[in-house]
């Protein structure tokens, strides 16, 4: 269960752009969380796109309809799991890369920024109740060695 929402200024991405992002940030994530591109793992991920009005949206103290830039902010909800530093710098690598991509630019700006959460145990609901990464481990989403890890960290063993 991974969440994405994506907040830009109006119009600075169109449909196509976004179609384009709903799939490579998906997999961006993904690669890292169960260790593989599953088809059958993207619908544990939704990505929300919220454009705002330039009036809606500031930096450094000053709304951007009075000092234009570039502007993203990116919040990612993972589910606890197995999260090292190595792995979350891979993910925004993953992310940076899709957005370069979609967004036809050689470099992220320097106000992109990411924001990387993660859930706690425990601390996740869906199918009417709170939910376990444990519960999702044996679904085949999941590497052998992505679930042995998840389950080492989690449970402070190895499996």
């Amino acid at each position: 269960m991974t969440a994405i929402i994506i907040t830009y200024p109006e119009g600075r991405i169109n449909h196509d752009q976004r179609k384009e992002l709903a799939e490579t940030l998906t997999d961006a994530v993904l690669i890292i969380e169960c260790g593989q591109i599953i088809p059958a793992a993207r619908g544990a991920f939704q990505i929300h796109f919220r454009p705002l009005p330039l009036d809606h949206l500031a930096i450094g103290g000053t709304l951007l309809t009075e000092q234009p830039a570039d502007i993203l902010f990116i919040d990612l909800a993972v589910m606890d799991g197995y999260w090292p530093d190595t792995d979350r710098k891979k993910v925004f690598t993953n992310i940076y890369a899709a957005l370069c991509a979609a967004l036809k630019t050689d470099k992220p700006s320097p106000t992109w920024w990411i924001n990387f959460r993660v859930i706690g145990e425990g601390s996740w609901g869906s199918r009417g109740g709170a939910l376990s990464i444990l519960d999702l481990l044996d679904t085949g989403a999941f590497t052998a060695q992505r679930a042995a890890d998840i389950r080492a960290n989690l449970l402070g063993r190895p499996v």
